[in-house]
């Protein structure tokens, strides 16, 4: 595994939820660490495997925390599903929350049967009745497509299960692997910059997740810096450090840390 060299980094990638943001609460000098970012002249880039809300949605709600982002800089599992979904031109069964049904829009819904199943965080479609629906179509030759597949996620109330549960139950009870789209697959970070034209060696990813932000990020290139905030348990820094990766307490300090090592 490669050394945190930060030297010639250029670009940032950020996870949202847990490192930058905890529900609807900042996580504290967020936003002032932040700017200090894009004053250095680092480009940044924000990635997410949010699933309960559109980017609209979410884009909303940071500007409410006081983070100066733009949508454009915002790069989600969302969109990487629809991506898919337009380039198969699949009939698909949307295992979402409406609040993420906005970045599906345009997508037509044909009759007949469908043709894949699309899992995300959607705590009020996880019932019997309609991951029935799913399994049956997956027995009949639909494909899962899991945005992502994380295990859990950190709410204000504390740890909640995310969708991987629910996609490994259907994995399961069908027999089939899900196609995942989202953090940890390597061409989910990497088409998150490619519009940059930039190195995977020049990008640093930071994150609370230690196995979808961090190993995925250094599998495919990127240096990791872990923060000890959102779904951070106590251990999780001694993985990040086997993975030649760098583990601190939040957000300002992964900050602290890729401005004090840059050239």
């Amino acid at each position: 595994m490669m050394s945190c060299n930060l030297d010639n980094i250029k670009v940032v990638l950020v996870d949202l939820s847990g490192t930058l943001h905890i529900d609807k609460i900042a996580v504290p000098g967020s936003q002032a660490a932040l700017q200090r970012l894009r004053v250095a002249g680092l480009k940044v880039r924000f990635v997410t495997n949010t699933t309960k809300e559109s980017k609209g949605f979410l884009l909303n709600r940071l500007n409410k925390l006081g983070f100066a982002i733009e949508g454009s800089e915002i790069f989600s599992s969302l969109t990487a599903a629809r991506q898919l979904i337009e380039k198969k031109k699949s009939n698909p069964i949307l295992l979402l929350e409406n609040e993420a049904l906005e970045d599906f829009k345009g997508i037509p819904t044909k009759e007949g049967q469908p043709n894949c199943v699309v899992i995300g965080l959607a705590p009020s479609m996880f019932t019997y009745e309609v991951l029935n629906t799913a399994f049956r179509a997956v027995l009949d030759g639909a494909t899962i497509i899991a945005i992502h597949k994380g295990r859990y996620y950190k709410r204000a109330d504390g740890l909640a299960l995310g969708p991987g549960p629910f996609v490994a139950a259907l994995e399961y009870a069908t027999n089939r692997t899900a196609v995942t789209v989202g953090k940890p697959e390597k061409s989910f970070f990497l088409s998150a910059f490619e519009d940059l034209k930039v190195n995977p060696e020049e990008v640093v990813m930071i994150g609370d997740d230690v196995r979808d932000d961090v190993e995925g990020a250094v599998k495919a290139g990127l240096f990791a810096i872990l923060v000890k905030t959102g779904k951070y348990r106590t251990g999780d820094e001694e993985i990040a450090i086997s993975l030649s990766a760098v583990a601190v307490k939040d957000f300002a300090a992964a900050v602290d840390h890729v401005l004090s090592n840059r050239r």
